[in-house]
């Protein structure tokens, strides 16, 4: 495997195209290189991986536009992402900045343009894409998040470099090790034929960074947590054992309390609706800048041996929806899939639970915010939510599924505590969401 590391880089390196120049740091050294490298290397494709905040999207965008610049106007170029406004947010538009008058768009015909050559921009965000790119021969592409494109269409996108000397660069975080990307290119990168060269950055090749903000953002995840490995460390690693494997029931750990605040300020309830399965809901609350499971409601139709109506679960839903003896108006937060129920949420006779919101259900990224919110301090779950507690210690990941390249937990019918961690992830999702905007998350 093709594998640069800072040690292996030592020689002083400087690198100045029209509009720009990579800034002559120590710690820079593996960025340059790999710019370098791009720019006259021999391989086909420069694959950077790594941590959050590591410098791999700025580099690969510079290198790019160098290379770009390089390039013969007629010969045909792409940047792919996963949506056209992925792409926008993390490479055009400081690219636009960055470049100044030698960037240019037409973003209704699909089109970008750097030292004036024209760049047709693509989304990639699911397997019908690749019919966007079939048949077309490209001369380079850049690839931004690369690890979320269809398999189908990373390797259309291959097929497509057919000029002599074409080549792609593309950046991505680690993923699971049996991701395709990962079985495809960083398995077989010491195939010559395969003539991939692989880069791996931390946020200690950033110079930029302060140390302060290394720490924050390593407060962020829960140490050993999946998300600490891939986003901290820049590994790709699979899932293991439990997903919250920092979570602790012990109220001297700081994730239950024995108390709650008097006052909160705004409620949430995160429902995961079940008719054969369990049906779960919880209430949160917000106070003073952290968020607390206050309430939560849990009916398992086979261990109770009776079947609620809809009517009955939004009677539930209503019945918690009540602090201090007085009802609250929550965002009351159900899967998308469950229309009907939505509905009859949004008619219902109690006006305290109106405001009715199909919810992000979103696995990883709501696994990743109830990490996250444990982590920084910003969620807490009252002792006497026994299910939420339950939920939280007992869930693990599935292992088949990360055989598979799938970051998927254990999910079952009765007496599995996936049911009322749903509804908690549908929580935490909007939880987050709120902390953000008010900055302080």
């Amino acid at each position: 495997m093709t594998m640069t590391t800072s040690a292996e880089v030592s020689q002083p390196l400087s690198m100045s195209y029209d509009g720009w120049k990579m800034p002559h740091h120590p710690v820079m050294q593996k960025h340059r290189q790999m710019a370098f490298d791009f720019l006259d290397g021999d391989h086909k494709l420069y694959a950077l991986w790594g941590s959050v905040s590591s410098g791999k999207t700025v580099t690969s965008a510079q290198a790019w536009a160098a290379f770009v610049e390089r390039t013969p106007k007629h010969y045909p170029l792409a940047m792919i992402g996963k949506t056209e406004r992925t792409l926008e947010a993390n490479v055009l538009d400081p690219l636009a900045e960055f470049l100044g008058s030698k960037y240019s768009e037409n973003r209704g015909r699909g089109i970008v343009y750097l030292y004036d050559r024209k760049i047709r921009i693509y989304g990639a965000n699911d397997s019908k894409s690749e019919s966007k790119i079939r048949g077309k021969t490209l001369y380079a592409w850049y690839g931004d998040e690369v690890t979320t494109w269809p398999e189908s269409f990373f390797m259309m996108a291959l097929s497509r470099l057919r000029i002599p000397g074409a080549k792609a660069i593309m950046t991505m975080n680690p993923e699971n090790p049996n991701h395709w990307f990962h079985r495809q290119i960083v398995e077989r990168a010491d195939d010559p034929g395969i003539r991939a060269k692989l880069y791996h950055f931390t946020m200690e090749d950033n110079p930029h960074l302060s140390d302060e903000y290394k720490a924050w953002i390593k407060s962020m995840y829960a140490p050993g947590t999946i998300w600490y490995r891939r986003w901290v460390e820049g590994l790709w690693v699979a899932a293991e054992g439990r997903v919250f494997q920092f979570f602790d029931p012990d109220p001297s750990a700081g994730y239950v309390v024995s108390t709650l605040p008097d006052h909160f300020t705004m409620y949430l309830v995160g429902a995961d609706y079940g008719t054969a399965n369990p049906f779960a809901a919880t209430l949160w609350g917000l106070s003073g800048g952290v968020w607390y499971i206050i309430r939560e409601f849990y009916w398992d139709s086979v261990i109770q041996r009776k079947q609620k109506t809809n009517p009955e679960y939004i009677e539930d839903i209503a019945r918690i929806c009540y602090w201090n003896g007085s009802p609250v108006a929550a965002k009351i937060l159900v899967p998308p899939e469950e229309a009907g129920f939505i509905r009859e949420l949004k008619q219902s006779p109690y006006q305290h639970i109106s405001h009715v919101r199909a919810a992000d259900n979103s696995i990883m990224p709501g696994l990743e915010d109830i990490s996250t919110l444990f982590a920084t301090g910003k969620l807490k779950v009252y002792e006497k939510c026994e299910k939420t507690i339950w939920g939280f210690n007992d869930l693990l990941w599935d292992e088949k599924k990360q055989q598979q390249g799938i970051d998927m937990y254990m999910k079952g019918g009765s007496g599995s505590p996936d049911h009322i961690c749903d509804g908690n992830r549908y929580a935490a999702r909007e939880a987050a969401k709120q902390l953000r905007q008010m900055r302080i998350l």
